[in-house]
């Protein structure tokens, strides 16, 4: 999908291609730092046997966009 995307931004403006790439970019540091910060709250509500904790946890977890 990624490459069907880079290849039509070759008919977009340079500078909009840019702050495209941009968004695309920092979205995908979001998501993936999101990503991070809810597996590391999962595995402390497994320390700590927190059943609700980690039941909310992996529900947030599904709804971040991979």
């Amino acid at each position: 999908m990624e490459n069907n995307v880079l290849n039509g931004m070759d008919q977009v403006d340079p500078n909009l291609r840019d702050e495209m790439l941009a968004e695309l970019f920092l979205n995908k540091v979001m998501n993936d730092f999101k990503r991070s910060k809810i597996l590391e709250e999962i595995d402390q509500s497994l320390k700590d046997k927190d059943k609700e904790a980690f039941l909310r946890l992996t529900q947030e977890l599904k709804s971040v966009v991979y």
